[in-house]
């Protein structure tokens, strides 16, 4: 069942928060949308650290959301601050990016799909919560974009809003047809966003 927050539509698999049924960017659920590096809140063309906005050119000179003193100015914000999260600035209301524990309830509570939706390989998430049995989401095999796109249509990355052990690391799902999993990665990659809200 689609219910909508702000003009975006969202369904409710019965977990702590309600997922969008699309990627920022996209209109279909099948769209990849736009790609985004973490703490960025426009797309762009070339995704790497020359080109980050919070840094000087180099993992190790950031300026914002560091907590090692190796990596530059020291802040220990871990979390995105909502001015930073793209899917607060461009949807508004109470969107905003997922957190890590909130892509493992995702995972834990639902069961995962690989198939073809309009020609476009992913996910389809079921949940299985008492209740909320016939809701799904679909998320699609985007791939990611640094010089270029990579693993399109093979694998999906989507952003969390927290960082990891290491400043220049911030959270993310993982996916390819065999493999599920949140990680680590640096913050100048282009990957998709998936907004939640309350």
């Amino acid at each position: 069942m689609l219910e909508s927050e702000y003009e975006h539509t969202y369904v409710d698999l019965g977990l702590s928060v309600r997922w969008a049924t699309v990627n920022v960017g996209a209109i279909k659920p099948e769209e990849y949308g736009n790609y985004f590096a973490w703490g960025e809140t426009k797309p762009k063309d070339i995704y790497n650290w020359s080109s980050y906005k919070y840094c000087q050119g180099s993992y190790q000179s950031l300026t914002k959301y560091n907590t090692h003193s190796s990596n530059g100015l020291v802040d220990s914000i871990t979390t995105l601050e909502l001015g930073d999260d793209v899917a607060h600035i461009i949807w508004g209301g109470d969107w905003r990016m997922p957190t890590e524990a909130e892509f493992t309830e995702l995972r834990n509570n639902c069961t995962w799909v690989w198939t073809i939706v309009n020609g476009i390989y992913g996910y389809k998430i079921k949940s299985r919560v008492s209740g909320f049995e016939d809701n799904s989401i679909f998320l699609p095999a985007a791939g990611a974009l640094n010089t270029d796109l990579f693993n399109v249509g093979t694998s999906g990355y989507y952003w969390t809003c927290n960082l990891v052990t290491y400043s220049y690391l911030a959270g993310y799902l993982y996916f390819n047809s065999n493999f599920l999993y949140t990680r680590g990665i640096d913050w100048s990659i282009g990957q998709s966003v998936r907004p939640v809200c309350p």
